[in-house]
């Protein structure tokens, strides 16, 4: 009897420690039936980051480069320049992106840079400037590959409505989601997005120390905003830059004033003419007042002495 006792009274204790769960499982699962689990990862963000076709070294590298920075990217081939681009939305909704990067190139030397919500729009239009990739800088900076960056972006993005919308866009991009399976849970780079001259420069940084000491990893681009629409590449034109000049209207000034190098020798040539005397040799006109004719005698004999001579 007095072993039974104790035996109650030690399960007791251990259902006081270890108190059963308030649901329990059914004995009987259907096999059919999926497990439910635990989803983290909200914040589904996939941009579709590709290119048209004729695309330089350089940029091409600059694609790559960003792809590598962006763990929730996806790849696609490229697209042809005569298709429109309001297809893109289809290819983002085959590929099940909500984002896009599209690098569109023309005449083999102007590259445009487009960011687009896919969905239902905004998307910004830039003219990239002055990139430089990874592997062209050799910087010292360094990072852990699929690591989730920092964004810092300039104060002047919250002056103006239309900073204010291209900053938002770019948040929703380049950020990269929390709990990302594909993704590091390490904060180790920094992206800086600043405002300089209207136009946005990226750098991208590794993070030395909790100092705040950075190092520049690379790559480096400069963006032109053109215009920001109200739907996915296109639609209703919210913002339009006053002071973008094309590269065609650049080129065309080129042009003009290299063409304008003869017509300006003519017109020296001209004005030289024009001011050039019409005796050059004749001297001083001053040194003809003290000088006398001489007799007429001494200059016949003189013709004839010179006649003499030449005969």
């Amino acid at each position: 009897m007095g072993k039974r006792k104790r035996e109650r009274a030690e399960a007791k204790q251990q259902e006081e420690v270890n108190p059963l769960p308030s649901v329990v499982p059914p004995l009987v699962r259907d096999s059919d039936e999926p497990v439910k689990k635990k989803r983290k990862w909200i914040n589904k963000q996939r941009v579709l980051v590709f290119a048209s076709r004729g695309m330089s070294f350089r940029n091409r590298h600059l694609m790559e480069d960003m792809k590598t920075l962006m763990p929730h990217s996806k790849s696609e081939s490229k697209k042809e320049n005569k298709d429109n681009l309001k297809d893109i939305n289809e290819i983002a909704d085959m590929k099940n992106c909500n984002k896009c990067i599209y690098f569109e190139n023309r005449k083999k030397k102007d590259l445009y840079l487009w960011v687009a919500n896919v969905k239902g729009g905004p998307s910004v239009k830039f003219h990239v400037l002055n990139a430089h990739t990874m592997k062209e800088l050799k910087m010292t900076g360094n990072c852990l590959k699929a690591s989730r960056p920092l964004l810092s972006f300039d104060p002047a993005f919250d002056k103006h409505p239309h900073w204010a919308v291209i900053k938002e866009l770019l948040v929703q991009t380049f950020g990269t989601p929390n709990q990302l399976p594909k993704s590091q849970p390490f904060h180790d780079h920094v992206f800086c997005f600043s405002i300089l001259d209207n136009k946005i420069w990226f750098r991208n940084y590794e993070v030395l120390d909790t100092d705040g000491k950075l190092s520049e990893i690379g790559p480096r681009f400069v963006l032109n905003p053109i215009k920001v629409f109200d739907g996915s590449f296109g639609g209703e034109t919210l913002w339009d830059n006053p002071k973008f000049v094309t590269p065609n209207t650049i080129c065309s000034m080129k042009k003009k004033a290299h063409s304008f190098k003869y017509t300006d020798k003519l017109h020296q040539k001209e004005g030289y003419n024009k001011r050039k005397p019409k005796d050059p040799f004749r001297g001083d006109p001053t040194n003809e007042i003290f000088q006398t004719k001489l007799p007429e005698k001494a200059v016949s004999g003189e013709k004839q002495i010179f006649i003499r001579k030449k005969v």
